[in-house]
């Protein structure tokens, strides 16, 4: 298993917590993904042979969260 960060731009509603955490957790190979509202972060830990990190971010940017850096834990 793979844990990575995204560093996005400042969240703005709870709401958005739900929204990141809950299609990244139906994703296959992702084991956990959780968001870090006062910082921004979101921290997901995924089996790599299933998802790559790139498509993580796809998705959340897909959601409408530009992600600004990302750092492998």
């Amino acid at each position: 298993m793979t844990t990575i960060k995204f560093q996005l731009e400042p969240l703005t509603c709870p709401s958005c917590i739900k929204k990141i955490e809950g299609k990244l957790g139906k994703m296959n190979g992702v084991e956990e993904a959780k968001v870090m509202f006062n910082s921004s972060k979101v921290k997901a830990t995924f089996n790599t042979e299933q998802v790559t990190a790139e498509e993580l971010q796809e998705i959340i940017e897909k959601l409408g969260y530009p992600v600004l850096s990302s750092k492998t834990a």
